[in-house]
């Protein structure tokens, strides 16, 4: 194996060279370890000269006048230097694309027949996914305060509340009312423009300047207000240079932010296309604002207004006209727009009806639906101390902690619900049940946006009603998984004979371990279903530190174990980048090896290395060419720099979308700097889950 030498602005030179120059390159892109030519003409590469570079770790000819060049980490710097080669930007040779253009690019194709439903709930779910810690925050802020009011403590409704309790509102109303600012930063960041516009336009209307305006007694010129008889609200219009505005108040507005940043998109790179690059940094955003601003205030906003006023009002009606049919919708609903990431419609509405109406329905009845969830996963829990399964036993304990404390419901549906198809029918049941409470019982309404745990019970009125009817949707649905098991009795069967086997094998004497941990092995490859177990390994196995033996790496993937020479890959067949193995997934919980420094982890989700604390880097690559898809399909979880445990989620990938990619979907693991260790020994043609050692390194 090469190690670089010489700098990457001569490597660049020399790879260019041996591609046949800039005017062979078609185009260029990199993933995790690769430079990826288009060329004009294949024929003109001198592979031999390219093999031998300091720096190049393997070439690959392909089909298409395709080239692939190895290089590894250094990757993306070598790929810059060849990019900003003076010959690569003369001459009238097209400059290659960089991985924003082609993904731009097969975005515009679009992903099918309804790629604009996938582009629609990809845009809300992006713009509030970042703020969920500060509403989490504001909502435990609120919910102290509520407790402290139901013991008495303090009226914190009161109108002459003391500077404390005031400042205390501040905190939690910091969020709900910059939500707008928040919102759009995130949006306009979504939609790849400069998010600070975003906010800039969104804040102009909420500044005290525009809400001034709305002050009736400010005797401000121009300005003039209205008392609806019937609603007892205010309506104030502005004439701005002799055009009427209607003004609003938009603090926790969400639908005029989302509406806003959609137009300020196109205006925004309607401008990048007119102006010079050279001089983007100035006319770009002036304009943007100065025409942004006027539309939000004229025609946005009110419009926003509205549509989230129309929304509300229509699941009002419903709410009022037949209760007990909006109380069953929602918990029934919500088990299946969650994992789709179709709730924040519904997310939004309920800081919709909070801000226009005063409060929110709709969080009521969804605590239903998050009791049921944390229900099932308490009766897993139960049935992972009563079966003795540890691993399982690990990832309910924290994914049950994080729902009634926090009232988060994904640890629960991603780690154990959608990977045993027994449970969601018992969940729903329990859904059902608190539905029915809420609405026969008249309802349940807050105040407040609150996360639906334990601790913000008090914010829910009436309290008894929410605590009835969310304890019934708990306790059934934990009954029903406990009593019926989330396992079919085949499955159970199998499971506590890999258990029996696991602790035999820790009881066995160290002269008996390894028979043990060979019929372990044999054990799980019979059962093709205990593979299914990939979410549950949240805490390391033993496997994960080093043992006498040697450095234990772990299985990043449930699935079937395949030697390097199986994948099907040409570079990872030559140890290029390093021994290892290939396991084909079962599903695409992919978790991380072993301990270590996340050193990569790239955009498009399909590679990350990790350096370990005595030196070993380790590679985990998903499917092969997959970073032609851009990064559709790929859930990352993790950034560069952080610190991972063996078990932790790296990604969340749908092998469904890889497959209709028409890429293999089979996972690599290789160990990159080999050649500086003693040994590298893969294990394979096994069946594993997750976890389950699969390379000993010996140093």
């Amino acid at each position: 194996m090469n190690t670089p030498t010489a700098g990457p602005g001569a490597l660049a030179e020399k790879i260019l060279r041996g591609v046949g120059g800039a005017g062979n390159v078609e185009s260029l892109t990199h993933c995790a370890t690769r430079l990826r030519f288009q060329l004009h003409d294949g024929s003109k590469v001198d592979k031999a000269a390219l093999d031998a570079l300091d720096g190049v770790m393997g070439t690959v000819a392909q089909s298409g006048d395709r080239f692939q060049i190895v290089i590894g980490g250094a990757v993306s710097n070598v790929y810059s230097k060849i990019v900003n080669l003076p010959s690569m930007s003369g001459g009238g040779t097209p400059r290659p694309q960089s991985d924003a253009d082609v993904k731009a690019a097969v975005r515009a194709k679009g992903r099918g027949r309804y790629a604009w439903v996938d582009n629609f709930f990809e845009y809300l779910s992006d713009s509030f996914r970042p703020l969920m810690g500060v509403l989490l925050g504001s909502s435990l802020i609120i919910a102290i305060a509520s407790v402290l009011d139901a013991l008495g403590m303090v009226d914190f409704r009161a109108a002459d509340k003391s500077a404390s309790w005031v400042f205390v509102d501040a905190m939690w109303r910091s969020v709900l009312y910059f939500l707008p600012i928040m919102v759009a930063y995130n949006a306009a960041k979504k939609l790849k423009i400069d998010p600070w516009v975003g906010a800039a336009v969104m804040a102009a209307v909420m500044t005290p300047n525009f809400t001034g305006m709305l002050n009736d007694k400010a005797g401000i010129p121009g300005v003039s207000c209205t008392t609806n008889a019937t609603l007892g609200t205010q309506e104030c219009v502005a004439h701005v240079f002799g055009l009427p505005m209607q003004l609003n108040d938009y603090g926790g507005q969400v639908f005029v932010p989302l509406l806003m940043v959609a137009v300020l998109a196109l205006v925004y790179k309607g401008l990048q296309r007119l102006f010079p690059e050279a001089v983007h940094l100035v006319f770009v955003p002036f304009f943007s604002m100065l025409i942004m601003i006027p539309v939000t205030a004229f025609l946005i906003g009110p419009l926003g207004i509205w549509a989230g006023n129309g929304l509300g009002s229509g699941l009002s009606w419903l709410n009022g006209n037949a209760p007990i049919v909006f109380a069953i919708i929602i918990p029934l609903l919500y088990p299946f727009l969650v994992p789709l990431g179709l709730h924040w419609p519904l997310n939004a509405l309920m800081l919709q009806n909070i801000n226009t109406i005063g409060y929110d329905f709709i969080q009521g009845p969804m605590g239903a639906w998050n009791f049921a969830c944390f229900g099932a996963t308490a009766g897993v829990l139960l049935l992972s101390l009563r079966h003795r399964e540890k691993e399982m036993r690990q990832t309910a304990t924290g994914a049950l902690a994080a729902g009634l404390f926090g009232g988060i419901s994904e640890p629960s549906l991603y780690g154990i619900h959608l990977r045993f198809k027994r449970i969601y029918p018992r969940m729903l049941v329990g859904c059902l049940v608190g539905g029915v409470i809420v609405g026969v019982l008249g309802g349940v309404n807050t105040k407040a946006f609150a996360f639906t745990s334990l601790l913000t019970v008090p914010v829910f009125s009436p309290m008894a009603t929410y605590a009835i009817a969310i304890t019934a949707s708990f306790f059934v649905s934990m009954a029903l998984v406990y009593f019926s098991d989330f396992r079919t009795p085949e499955d159970r069967a199998q499971a506590n004979a890999e258990r029996d086997a696991a602790e035999a094998a820790e009881a066995a004497p160290r002269g008996e371990a390894e028979a043990a941990d060979d019929r372990e092995l044999v054990t799980v490859g019979a059962a093709t279903t205990a593979a299914v177990n990939a979410g549950t390994v949240s805490a390391a196995p033993a496997g994960a530190a080093t043992a006498q033996e040697g450095l234990e790496l772990l299985a990043p993937v449930a699935g079937h174990v395949l030697g390097l020479d199986e994948v099907g890959d040409p570079v990872f067949a030559s140890r290029a980048l390093g021994e290892g193995v290939g396991i084909e997934p079962a599903d695409g919980h992919v978790v991380a090896p072993v301990d270590g420094e996340l050193v990569t982890a790239v955009e498009t989700g399909h590679a990350f290395g990790i350096r370990t604390e005595d030196g070993v880097e380790v590679l985990i690559h998903i499917g092969i060419d997959t970073v032609q898809m851009n990064g559709e399909g790929f859930d990352v979880r993790v950034e560069s720099g952080q610190q991972v445990r063996a078990g932790d989620l790296l990604v969340e990938v749908d092998l469904d979308a890889v497959r209709a990619a028409k890429h293999p979907t089979v996972t690599l693991m290789t160990v990159t700097n080999t050649a500086e260790l003693t040994s590298v020994e893969p294990h394979t043609g096994q069946n594993v889950a997750a976890g389950t050692p699969v390379v000993t390194v010996r140093r």
